[in-house]
């Protein structure tokens, strides 16, 4: 909690600096370059971490500046994220602006008024049909949500993106299709999770030729199919290094997105399941533990360094330069190839939330997650300088493309933050307060 205290001091400093700073029509603060915020027109995917931020702020410091900033910007900027039909990062955008400020308000953390929580409502209910929307069939009433790469590509990111699907399906939405034809929400987030878990995740059972036993839990980034006959064709990637070797920011999308998945079924009543829209309940969990442990074991022995931070890709070309990585602590100012915090602090929520799911076979997850959250909230990786406008130090965005800046001093990427990574490191401290105080924090 201490670490928590100090951590939080210093992101309400920095989110503040940021949003006084920061120009709506410069798009959205991506990435920092020499410990400024610049963006990167790719797709805008980091504007809700933005409102997200401040936020998470208010809500574990009470500072009213940060939220009426946030409320603000919410609603002059977020609509054309609700409406979107070109991404698959609606959880992304939306859970984090218009989600938390309904939870805020249905936690009594901020005052109530009945049009502001219908207004969030609407929205979400409207993000989670246009999400749904963005649909490649499969067969066996299979399917999955197309990455903004196009109908052929499912992207393992997108398994943290179904918390929009199911927070729709919540609060009584579909999607209506042709002939308004009303399509389960649900239905279509746990299609697409058992898709990415049998096509995205490996469990060294011989699908391919590196689908061995002892690399079980790794993930493809990207699974592409044949968007006609729905046939699978080979693994892929964007951002990581090959196909066969795990980009590890993947990885923590699959522990996390699995991991809280497997959260909402346990919350939902048996009866929404195998009725035709979803799966039955049984089936559902056994899929989805099978996937959170797999890549969650994955990453404790296989993707992480000793403390608990990992890599940019277990696979790196010259990660072996490195000697025996995995048994010592992470160096994220090494020569030949850098860390992704902000992929450890993604993982450290997802390994959290295995081990409570579990119970007392869970502690093991607990602890990890408990390891890297320790590695990140100090220092070489929290930001204490004033003059950077970064939480997190270390984050990797695409190596591949050679986004990521290096200093003038370094042969390998390091020292700059990112605006997911910032997100989630609050996520994760809001979720070890919540667990410290006998509470529990969901989107749900």
């Amino acid at each position: 909690m201490p670490a928590t205290d100090h951590a939080l001091t210093l992101a309400v400093q920095k989110t503040l600096c940021l949003d006084r700073r920061w120009k709506n029509e410069n798009g959205s603060p991506v990435f920092t370059v020499e410990g400024r915020y610049t963006s990167r027109s790719w797709t805008q995917w980091t504007q809700g971490f933005q409102y997200g931020n401040g936020l998470l702020c208010f809500e574990m410091t009470g500072n009213q500046e940060l939220l009426a900033s946030a409320r603000r910007n919410i609603v002059k900027h977020m609509a054309e994220h609700v409406s979107h039909t070109g991404v698959h990062d609606h959880g992304f955008n939306n859970i984090s602006t218009y989600g938390h400020l309904r939870r805020l308000m249905l936690e009594g953390k901020i005052a109530f008024h009945q049009g502001e929580l219908d207004f969030c409502e609407l929205a979400l209910k409207v993000s989670g049909a246009v999400q749904a929307a963005r649909w490649t069939s499969l067969p066996k009433d299979n399917g999955y949500i197309a990455s903004f790469n196009g109908k052929h590509s499912l992207f393992i990111d997108t398994v943290r993106t179904l918390r929009i699907l199911d927070l729709a399906h919540v609060l009584g939405h579909s999607l209506l299709g042709e002939q308004d034809e009303r399509i389960n929400l649900l239905g279509r987030s746990m299609a697409h999770a058992k898709t990415s878990a049998l096509y995205n995740v490996y469990y060294g059972e011989g699908r391919d030729g590196y689908d061995t036993p002892e690399f079980r839990g790794r993930t493809a980034h990207e699974a592409i199919f044949n968007p006609t006959s729905g046939a699978f064709r080979c693994p892929s990637s964007q951002q990581g290094y090959s196909p066969f070797t795990t980009w590890t920011r993947g990885l923590a999308w699959a522990m996390l997105g699995f991991s809280e998945q497997l959260e909402f079924v346990f919350s939902l009543p048996s009866t929404e399941f195998g009725s035709g829209c979803a799966p039955e309940r049984t089936e559902t969990i056994a899929l989805l533990q099978r996937a959170a442990l797999a890549t969650c074991d994955f990453y404790m022995a296989q993707g992480s360094a000793a403390d608990g931070i990992c890599y940019w890709d277990t696979g790196a070309p010259k990660l072996h330069c490195l000697g025996d990585w995995r048994t010592a602590p992470a160096d994220p100012y090494n020569n030949f190839e850098p860390v992704d915090s902000s992929a450890a602090a993604i993982a450290a929520q997802g390994l959290l939330r295995l081990g409570r799911v579990l119970g007392e076979s869970g502690q093991r997850y607990t602890q990890a997650g408990l390891t890297v959250a320790e590695t990140l909230l100090r220092e070489p990786y929290l930001s204490s300088a004033s003059d950077h406008e970064g939480i997190l130090l270390h984050s990797i965005y695409h190596r591949p493309n050679g986004w990521d800046h290096t200093p003038g001093s370094a042969k390998a990427p390091c020292g700059e933050s990112s605006m997911w990574g910032d997100y989630h490191l609050l996520e994760l401290i809001l979720l070890i307060r919540s667990l410290a105080c006998n509470s529990y924090y969901t989107f749900f």
